[in-house]
């Protein structure tokens, strides 16, 4: 059996000092094997917010895996930074926390949804390059059978029902499809600061769909939250937790 905490949207810059208090005293207290987190660590990706979401990250005490954010990129007025190192402080962020995971009934493998520019106006929004996909993909291929397959991204592929914000990610729909087909499990992902739990029908199999919400002051319909994720055997259990 493992036990994964999924989290994102830290913002740290605009960070919620309780939530993320009351997250680390969880972990503290129920020691998960793994805390995901599905990107938006800083919120302008400055310097001393990449510190101290690393001070905070490595406080927790048990490993951690990352994913990168729209947020986690140099902002637009930063061309230089924006356009040739768009990953260097995220990539120096997750060479010193993240380690080897040894999960005994779960592989996680990331799929990179953001973008340093594409042909919209708001650059804040997901796409799934060709090539990022293929890697997921074979990545996919390499896993044991018999184990949980969870693919780690920021933005929604598909944008979610009922809520107040949508990700409109380009290629997501063909993405998920081919995850679906590759054997992926679950989706998880962050980004519309609303927590949400739905099963996707729309390609080979069934895919379920899991989005965090956020332990920033940049609430939306959910309180500050993140999900607890049980997986015994082939049995995935999803529980959702707000915090104040």
């Amino acid at each position: 059996m493992s036990t994964l905490f999924h989290v994102s949207d830290l913002h740290f810059g605009a960070e919620d000092t309780a939530a993320l208090d009351a997250f680390a005293q969880a972990v503290r207290d129920e020691r998960p094997d793994v805390v995901v987190m599905t990107g938006d660590l800083t919120m302008r990706a400055r310097s001393r917010e990449f510190a101290a979401a690393q001070e905070w990250l490595m406080a927790l005490s048990v490993p951690v895996t990352i994913e990168a954010g729209n947020h986690d990129l140099p902002h637009y007025y930063k061309l230089w930074s924006r356009f040739f190192r768009p990953y260097a402080r995220f990539e120096r962020l997750e060479r010193a926390i993240e380690r080897p995971l040894d999960l005994p009934d779960v592989a996680i493998v990331p799929l990179k949804t953001t973008a340093r520019a594409q042909w919209r106006l708001n650059w804040s929004q997901g796409r799934v390059a060709t090539q990022r996909l293929s890697g997921t993909l074979d990545a996919l291929d390499a896993v044991p059978a018999g184990l949980i397959r969870i693919v780690t991204c920021h933005h929604p592929l598909v944008d979610k029902p009922g809520g107040q914000s949508e990700g409109r990610t380009r290629g997501g729909h063909a993405s998920l499809a081919a995850l679906a087909a590759a054997g992926a499990d679950l989706v998880l992902s962050g980004h519309v600061h609303d927590a949400f739990d739905i099963v996707w029908d729309g390609g080979s199999r069934p895919v379920r769909m899991v989005g965090a919400g956020t332990l920033s002051e940049r609430v939306r319909a959910t309180r500050p939250s993140y999900n607890r994720i049980d997986v015994d055997g082939g049995n995935v259990r999803v529980t959702l937790r707000e915090l104040i």
